[in-house]
């Protein structure tokens, strides 16, 4: 089945690989080993924001409260409860008898300074709208603590859940320094009170974690049923499918559709396509700060949107779980509505746009894109098509990340998971309120978003998300592509669910 499914260089790959003398995976080791591409260099979700630190972060640490994806309720966690006390503050009795990794005890001081150290923007936080809606946090008492919101934020629970885990008291006062003279807080050895505790970090290789059989029972989290966690970056999707096949590793994402049919015609192999809160979309450089004029003119905008055929993307490479998005946001976020100017696949009028425009021989311009090549390859085949020749670009994400915030990208393709945040405060307000994310900064949509991420009428909040996002659909400054659907593909010994929020969790997974 291997000599099926892989290349012979890609044979040689896993070769390499295999001979190093990686520890096995699976149920005989009782090690869950899963992998992506990504390389992780610093374990830490509040400086490191990839997918993969939101997926160890609600493994190793817990927040204060748990979404139930069942319910969509919101339940306690290191909290035994929590009440608003008016509209800009929230008090939490907290759980009593939690300890944290490193044994120390749990109660209000770890809540009073991590909340207090997140919300300072001095700290550097990555995704600082995770965080800068709370003001501070207050100690009551031993077991109660407040916190302070900056300004109503009706969806203050939904972070709480997701992008709000807590350190121990002190956890980044020793944090080593750089060579600037700055702070490393990302370089601070990983403690939480979670399900799973850090045993082993090489960075960039593989983290190394082992089930915390000091978890407190009454977690909604419940008790992981395996003994221990890998996660290893394999650079390679052929590498990762030989491993996978042969037993180096139990747990794969992001497979490729064609990939992902062949491997599920092997008996030890299950694979499913499921949704998830990722968000497929290309950013334009409408200001010119690339030095590429082109996308400074609407025109030239809406030929590259009538060029690409989204649906073709969704249906012959991302999966039945897909769909092709209209607005800067998920289907299942609050305020997320689809009901925004569209634009459809014609690129007879693409090539008549362009002619308008002035560039009726086309133009040659960079794309810059880090995830799913073959999707961003489709998209440049598609713009070939109407006489725009787009040469690819395609790196690590944290490399590409700090060329948007530096504004040189004439066009990237990119993704958002929005810290799996069901509400659209979370992707429309983190991408156009203003920030370095921001390709636009349009003050009417900033003013929009503003309004809506801080009022708590729910239909006046819906009215104001569709005005924003009808002015970002209208104006391109986004072309929102598609809804991610991932092929998942595991051991057939492990009994693994994938959920839509885009967090594999690991720690309610068993085998077999």
């Amino acid at each position: 089945m291997i000599r099926k499914l892989l290349t012979t260089t890609a044979l040689a790959a896993f070769v390499a690989v295999a001979g190093v003398g990686q520890a096995m995976a699976g149920k005989a080791d009782d090690t869950l080993v899963w992998s992506t591409d990504r390389e992780v260099t610093v374990v830490d979700p509040y400086f490191n924001n990839t997918r993969e630190l939101v997926i160890i972060g609600n493994t190793v640490w817990d927040g204060l409260l748990f979404r139930n994806l069942k319910t969509g309720d919101y339940e306690p966690l290191l909290a035994e409860s929590y009440e608003w006390i008016d509209n800009t503050t929230l008090e939490f009795k907290l759980r009593e008898g939690v300890t944290f990794h490193d044994g120390s005890t749990f109660d209000a001081d770890d809540v009073v300074y991590t909340v207090n150290f997140v919300a300072d923007k001095d700290h550097g936080v990555l995704t600082q709208a995770n965080v800068d809606w709370m003001d501070h946090a207050e100690k009551v008492d031993q077991y109660t603590v407040r916190i302070k919101l900056k300004e109503p934020f009706p969806a203050a629970l939904a972070y709480l859940a997701q992008a709000v885990f807590i350190m121990p008291e002190g956890h980044y006062d020793g944090a080593p320094e750089t060579a600037e003279g700055k702070k490393n807080y990302g370089a601070v050895e990983p403690v939480g009170t979670g399900p799973y505790k850090v045993t082993n970090v090489v960075p960039g290789e593989r983290i190394e974690m082992a089930r915390n059989d000091d978890y407190f029972k009454a977690s909604p989290k419940g008790m992981p049923a395996i003994g221990k966690l890998t996660f290893r970056t394999i650079t390679e999707m052929n590498t990762q499918m030989a491993e996978l096949l042969t037993g180096g590793i139990d747990w794969i994402w992001d497979v490729p559709k064609e990939q992902a049919e062949q491997l599920s015609e092997h008996p030890d192999v299950t694979v499913e396509n499921a949704k998830t809160m990722r968000i497929s979309y290309i950013a334009f450089d409408v200001n010119g700060t690339s030095g590429d004029e082109q996308f400074t003119d609407k025109k030239v905008r809406e030929a590259v949107a009538h060029a690409i055929n989204r649906q073709s993307i969704v249906d012959n490479l991302v999966g039945p779980a897909s769909v092709v998005l209209n607005a800067a946001c998920h289907p299942d976020q609050f305020g997320c509505t689809q009901d925004v100017p569209a634009w459809d696949y014609d690129p007879e009028k693409a090539k008549a746009l362009l002619k308008e425009a002035g560039y009726e021989n086309g133009f040659e311009t960079d794309i810059y894109a880090y995830r799913q090549r073959e999707y961003t390859e489709a998209v440049i085949g598609d713009l070939a098509a109407v006489g725009i020749k787009a040469n690819l670009k395609f790196m690590q994400y944290r490399a590409l990340r700090d060329l948007v915030w530096k504004g040189e990208t004439p066009l990237h393709h990119m993704t958002w998971g929005s810290n799996s945040i069901p509400d659209a405060s979370a992707s429309t307000g983190h991408f156009f309120s203003g920030g370095r994310d921001d390709p636009a900064k349009d003050p009417k949509v900033t003013e929009l978003l503003a309004e809506a991420g801080t009022i708590t009428d729910p239909d006046k909040r819906k009215e104001l998300y569709k005005e924003a996002l009808s002015i970002i659909s209208g104006e391109l400054y986004w072309l929102p592509m598609f809804s991610y659907a991932k092929y998942y593909a595991f051991s057939s010994d492990l009994d693994f669910t994938p959920t839509p929020d885009e967090i594999p969790r690991f720690y309610t997974a068993k085998w077999n």
